[in-house]
């Protein structure tokens, strides 16, 4: 799997997979997931960045932006609610894109704390949606996924 990390571009062509979830005051779990895919010819879109400062207002609108268009160039959309955070940002993006036709994984550590909620709220508006306990579940998915197709 290649990745293109923000604030880098990604033009569109080949299937992607936006990785979405925690990303502040959590572990990289982008880079283990896109470590655990290295055959699986997609572009990983990543969000987590080397260097942000987010004080800086500037850049805070830049990595808004990037998320808002690489989420909507994306084939496929990864989320991941790790223990660490509660992740509102991801939630709201969960919420914005569950009733979508897109495809998506999700995952939610099974300590994380609103784990529940994203299990009710899948069933309601994706019924039979599976929310995985493991990252290495979630890439399971994602490999299942793309190999079909």
């Amino acid at each position: 799997m290649l990745a293109i990390e923000a604030p880098n571009e990604f033009d569109g062509s080949g299937p992607s997979l936006f990785l979405a979830g925690g990303v502040t005051g959590c572990p990289d779990w982008q880079t283990r997931l896109v470590d655990m895919l290295p055959q699986l010819g997609v572009t990983a879109l990543n969000p987590r960045r080397r260097r942000f400062d987010v004080a800086d207002d500037s850049a805070t609108v830049e990595q808004i932006e990037w998320e808002f268009r690489h989420l909507r160039r994306a084939s496929a959309i990864a989320f991941w609610f790790p223990a660490e955070s509660i992740c509102p940002i991801a939630l709201f993006e969960l919420g914005a894109w569950c009733e979508r036709a897109t495809p998506l994984f999700v995952g939610a550590d099974a300590r994380y704390v609103r784990r529940r909620d994203v299990i009710e709220q899948l069933r309601l508006a994706r019924s039979g949606m599976p929310v995985v306990a493991t990252l290495d579940e979630l890439a399971a998915s994602i490999d299942a996924h793309f190999r079909e197709r």
